[in-house]
Parts: structure tokens; sequence; C-alpha cells
């Protein structure tokens, strides 16, 4: 890597042209195994920059406008309630602003690095629901006044929380009570704002003291074992190898190769990268476990010291989608919380009832969203870096691009702009936009994915398409992504053809949904927005998990006929699938 150059490939570019997608994706998975993106120093040091302001602003925010001592006293206001509560309003406002996950160039957002504020103050932008027909008052795709007010009225009311010397429980109601009247409107901003966590622990913060402190250590652990949980796949080892091999700190590539079980020829996770996966779920499954029930001394030091190295490895690796500050949030819950108020527990509630409910909710909603990944988003479902969450690819003609470019109320270019202004146009942004692809590939949906689009561009010369990921559409047009399919879904697409009215075959779109943790496979829907769904069936996961990133000829199981499928056209009557 160098310090403001991109590391990239060394390919012959005439020959490696006249290759297949797959052909071309092998010397890209190669690099990255090797060196991961090639992102260049001075990017990753922006980003350690960005979670030191972090720090500072809740540093000074938290304790600056408290009266819990100096700033410098930490050992006096560390484990202080009004400073925990603090750091958690700013670290939603931190996140539904737009500065947290997603931002920036490792989550391909170039110009501008956020969106989120900027999409979410302008009328025009799309808007998505969850539930536009049961929820009076929330029909329609459109942002509007009301939608604009009501975001405001969260930045308003977030603010004006940080400032006061301690929080009112009236202010943090009226927070809650807009950041849900505003979910309801639109589903992304209550995502964006991590509301699995920061808003459940904003709950704990109406009740009483000692009760809210117990109900925060719960979401913790929810957040743990639920995210340990959704780990226990085949796709996990694989998310930890793509991990290593673009790890900053990580820089031999003797190191970077071991992860990948035999370099170059098979680049299925090794050893290493499936003994870290196994080892890290179970510290994050038991650890915490030990935290919440050992009452202080060593034990809890020990679990203690175990989460903040934790959530730090995770933190060094600086991750694509980049969820830095969420990392240092849990490593000062861990002191504020489990070593600030060890001696604190179950036993010490006074009203348990209210504190059941929220428990109930929270885990309720883990339960879920495994055994139903389709319902439930993966942040809530809480299957983070888990390797398993809703994915898709839209394969657009150029002219169904110039549509969007044209027809969107957007801030953001369309991804291929994005990378023509980073790396110059035609063959330059070729080898970058491959290098994305190996990216995907290294996930194991990737290899569905990729098998996939062939079959929703059958017909088609797919020389004409470029692929692009769901979530970068989401980037665009809506101004937030954060890998989750659930936001470039058929309500998503709806909402782009009616403003876009796309052709038949100038738009084909893959989606994969999650595996739910009872089945070893993932169910997908080929769609074309301009005649909707034309195929659907599934893949099975070990199809995918025995395969190389390169590989897209996974089998496929229909649920109906695809043969002579004409443009658009279901072809078959549809029949469920027997095992």
């Amino acid at each position: 890597m160098g310090f403001l150059t991109q590391t990239t490939p060394d390919v012959d570019l005439a020959t490696w042209k006249t290759g297949s997608r797959a052909e071309k994706i092998v010397p890209m998975a190669r690099h990255w195994a090797e060196v991961g993106f090639g992102t260049p120093v001075a990017l990753h040091l922006f980003y350690v920059i960005k979670v030191l302001a972090y720090v500072v602003a809740a540093w000074l925010l938290s304790v600056g406008t408290s009266d819990v001592g100096g700033l410098a006293d930490v050992r006096g206001w560390y484990d202080e309630p009004v400073v925990f509560a603090k750091v958690v309003l700013f670290t939603m406002l931190f996140e539904v602003v737009g500065l947290g996950c997603g931002f920036g160039p490792l989550n391909n957002r170039f110009y501008p690095p956020i969106g989120s504020i900027l999409y979410w103050l302008r009328p025009g932008t799309i808007r998505l629901p969850p539930w536009p027909r049961r929820i009076p008052l929330t029909r329609g795709d459109e942002r509007r006044p009301v939608d604009v007010a009501l975001y405001a009225a969260l930045l308003v009311s977030l603010v004006a929380a940080l400032i006061v010397t301690e929080p009112p429980r009236w202010l943090i109601a009226v927070t809650l009570v807009v950041l849900g009247a505003a979910a309801l409107r639109d589903k992304t901003i209550f995502l964006a704002a991590r509301g699995e966590v920061y808003a459940a622990l904003t709950v704990t913060l109406l009740f009483a003291t000692v009760d809210a402190i117990v109900a925060a250590k719960i979401v913790f652990l929810i957040i743990w074992v639920g995210a340990a949980t959704s780990k226990l796949n085949r796709h996990f080892p694989f998310v930890v190898s793509t991990m290593m091999s673009n790890n900053p700190i990580l820089r031999p590539r003797f190191i970077k190769r071991a992860f990948f079980e035999h370099f170059p020829d098979d680049l299925r996770p090794g050893r290493p990268a499936r003994a870290i996966a196994h080892l890290s779920t179970v510290i994050e499954m038991a650890v915490p476990l030990v935290l919440f029930f050992s009452g202080g001394g060593w034990p809890t030091a020990v679990a203690a010291v175990v989460m903040l190295v934790f959530h730090f490895g995770i933190l060094s690796a600086i991750p694509m989608g980049v969820p830095l500050e969420w990392n240092v949030f849990m490593m000062f819950g861990v002191l504020a919380l489990f070593v600030g108020h060890s001696d604190v527990g179950l036993g010490d509630l006074g009203s348990p009832w209210s504190v059941i409910a929220l428990a109930v909710v929270s885990a309720g909603t883990v339960v879920i969203g495994n055994l139903f990944p389709r319902k439930v988003s993966f942040l809530p479902g809480m299957r983070y870096y888990a390797g398993n969450w809703d994915t898709g690819m839209w394969c657009m003609t150029p002219s169904a691009a110039a549509k969007m470019e044209a027809n969107l109320v957007a801030i953001a270019a369309m991804p291929a702009s994005q990378l023509e202004r980073v790396y110059g146009a035609g063959d330059a942004m070729q080898i970058p936009l491959y290098m994305g692809y190996a990216f995907r590939a290294f996930n194991t949906h990737g290899r569905a994915l990729f098998t996939l689009a062939h079959r929703a561009m059958a017909g088609f010369d797919e020389s004409d398409y470029v692929l692009t990921d769901g979530e970068r559409i989401c980037s665009t047009a809506i101004g937030w992504n954060f890998g989750d399919g659930h936001m470039h879904s058929e309500q998503l697409i709806a909402a782009l053809q009616a403003r876009c009215a796309f052709e038949p075959g100038e738009v084909r779109i893959v989606l994969l949904d999650a595996q739910p943790i009872h089945r070893q496979r993932q169910e997908y829907r080929l769609v074309d927005p301009a005649v909707g769904e034309f195929e659907r069936g599934f893949v099975r996961v070990a199809d995918m998990a025995t395969a190389q990133p390169w590989d897209d000829t996974i089998p496929v199981h229909p649920y109906f006929d695809p043969e002579d499928r004409k443009s658009g056209q279901v072809s078959g009557p549809r029949r469920r699938w027997q095992p």
C-alpha cells in the first residue's frame, strides 16, 4: 500500500480485458488475498482521525456540559450515568447525520463522502416506509415537508439533550417519539441511527438509575449474544479471511496469504481464518455472560479486558462499511457499565417489568431476524459482520444509468460516475470496478450473485450491462447504505421504476435473501423493474462455501421452469420446491 496512491494488480490490461467476467476476477481476487483493496495509508489515517474526533467530541459534550467534575478527571466520571446517557445520544446523532457507518470512500462514497443529512433534509428524495399498507399516514415513497420536519426535529431534540446539564426524561421521551414517527415514514432513518443499539439504550434512560444500568447491560448482552448466534454458520470464516487480508496493520503478504487455504489456487478460508472465526464467536457468546453475572473482582476484570481487545481487533482492521465508532462505543460501554457498575445486577431491579419488556422486544427481534431474515434487517436482527445478510446485484445498461442520473433527486452520482471521477473514464476504472467484484466474490453470497446474474441477463448481451451492488444503488437513491438488502428490494425497485420508467431489459436485478439459521439454503428472486419478478428459487450454502471466488457456476434450484424465458415473462407455472 502506498501512502497516497492505491496499490493495484499488475495485469496486462489488453489481455485481461478479453477474458470473461470470472476470468477477470481471478487476478483481482489473488491481489486482494495478498494486499486487500490496496487502499492508500493516508485514507486509513483519515478514518483514524475521524474516530479520534468522535471520541473528543463525545468527551467534551458529555463531560463539559454535565456537572461531573473536570474533563481530565476520567476516573471520577467515566461511570457516571449522565455521561453514559450523553454518549448514547451523541453517538445516535453522529450516526443519523451520516458520519458513522457507511461514511466515505471505504464505503464507495466519494463525492460527497456523506449522504444521510443531505438527503433527509431535502424534499423530493426517496423514502421507504416499513409498513405503508398497515400504518396510516405513511404511504408513498417521496419525502415531503413533514418528513424533513420530523428528521430536523430529531436532530434538534438530540442536540438539546446533549447541551443541558442532565437530559430530563420528557426530552428523552420526545426524542424517541420523533425517531419512531420519522422511522414509520422512512425505515432508513431508524437503520442509519442504529436504532437497535442506541434507541434501545435511550429507552433505558427513561428508567430509574439502577434499573437503567441493568437494562443497558441487558441490551449490551443481547447485542453480543445475538451477533455471536448469527455467526453460527458457514459464512463467517469468509468474512474473517477477507477482512484480515484487507487489514492495514497486517502488512506482510505472507501473513495475509496464510488466511487462505492454498494461495493462489484455493482462496477459501484457511485454518487461521477458521480458527479466528470460531474463537471470536466463542468469545462474543461466552465472555459477555461472565461480564454480566460475575459481579466484580478478577472475573469481571479479565472478561472486560477480553472484550476490549475483541472490539479493538475489529476497529484496527478498519473493515469495509467502517462500523468504527460503534466499536469504540461498545468499548466505552464495557468500562462504564460492566466495570464501573459491576456490583449492580438483576437482584437490584426496582421495577423489573419494564426492563423485561425491553429485553423481550430486543431479543425477540433477533430471534425473528434469524428465523425469517427477509422480514428483519440484518441490523435489528444483529447479524453483524456474520457474512449472512440480504444482498443484491443490479445489471444495468448505460441508458438505465442515464435515466437514474436524470430523474432522481439525489446528491451523489451513480457508482460508475463516482469511480470515473476518482480513477478516470474507460479502462482506468475497470480495475477498481473488478476489485469491488472480487470483494463481493470473497463472501459466499458473491458466488451466488454472479451466477444468478447470468440467469438474470439470459437472452440479452451481457456486455451491454454494468453490474452494480444493490447497496451502491442505495447510496445514490436514498442517501445511506450499510450492506442491507432490505433497502434495495422490491420497494426501492418500484420507487425507481415510477421515476425512471425503465424499458424491459434495461435493468435486471438479482435479490438474494440471507440464510435462515435453521436452513442451509438462501432464496433468490430475479426481477425486471419494467415487468416484475420472473424467477425465484434457492441456492445451497454448501455449494457457495466450497466454490472459489471466481466461480460463477453455482448450482441453482428454481421454483419454476426457467426454460424459454422471454424478457420479463414468467416462463412456466410456479411450483413449490419439493425436497
